[in-house]
């Protein structure tokens, strides 16, 4: 009960933080498409996040489901209403297909599942990404060797044993829902599902052009690893990677020392231009 104390008075805190209570207590149903196969750890993430939306729903008025489909079915489907978002959970070419045909309709696509650097050097409009690219992962690992050289690290979104920022809380939250340890691919579910809702008790609508809006523009995410995480112009989630040597947590990037610890651009490519 303590546990799950603290972590809602944060999320109340961030998501009414300078918006009145009569503002918030709108009645609103937000639905996200989850594409994909309904199993394995971006599932239980997306799950996660699902059930943690509705925890703060209950404060700020909103209902949130998730609703699967195949990918292939979705590109085929004509949505009245349109969903406030998209997580997808499928190939590089599939996610192309969902920004080309959602984009234009403003409806945000995240990318769950795919490391790809050329699908984030595509800048596709609407195509948001969770997962660290795998050229953000290589320059963390090159980071990390300029101080040990010697050592066989290897970079990654998230792991089981952090523990700073709030991580505790969120790996035991996930444990106790799903009785496995959180991965890299179940955070990326999860900061999907978590960013829909703040951006939606933020900006007070579930409209999706005004959603990914907020997203592209305003969203300051706390991915429980110690700093704002925001949106590149290319649709990559800016984020700390967490460095780690024979499946043990051994620190994080961008690595200090090496680099200013708050310099997010200096993982991955930074930039459209």
């Amino acid at each position: 009960m303590q546990l799950i104390t603290r972590w809602l008075i944060g999320c109340l805190g961030m998501a009414l933080a300078g918006v009145g209570w009569a503002a918030v207590a709108i009645a609103q149903d937000v639905q996200t498409i989850y594409a994909g196969t309904p199993e394995g750890s971006v599932w239980l993430g997306v799950k996660l996040g699902e059930h943690e939306a509705n925890i703060l729903g209950r404060f700020t008025g909103q209902t949130y489901t998730v609703k699967t489909m195949d990918p292939a079915a979705l590109l085929q489907a004509e949505l009245d209403p349109l969903p406030t978002a998209i997580a997808a959970a499928t190939d590089v070419e599939q996610l192309r297909k969902l920004s080309a045909k959602f984009a234009p309709l403003g409806v945000a696509v995240f990318n769950i599942a795919s490391d790809d650097d050329a699908l984030r050097q595509a800048c596709l409009p609407g195509l948001l990404h969770t997962p660290p690219t795998a050229r953000m992962k290589a320059d963390a690992v090159a980071q990390w060797k300029k101080k040990k050289p010697e050592v066989e690290v290897e970079a990654s979104a998230w792991h089981p044993d952090f523990k700073k920022f709030a991580a505790r809380d969120l790996n035991n939250r996930f444990r106790k829902a799903h009785n496995v340890p959180m991965d890299s691919e179940a955070w990326a579910g999860w900061a999907a599902l978590k960013m829909v809702s703040e951006a939606v008790a933020r900006a007070q609508s579930a409209d999706p052009k005004q959603i990914l809006t907020y997203l592209r523009e305003e969203m300051e995410f706390d991915g429980q690893k110690g700093i704002p995480h925001t949106f590149r112009d290319t649709g990559q989630l800016r984020q700390p990677l967490l460095m780690v040597v024979a499946g043990k947590l051994v620190g994080e990037a961008p690595v200090r020392g090496v680099v200013d610890t708050s310099n997010l651009d200096s993982l991955g490519l930074p930039s459209c231009k």
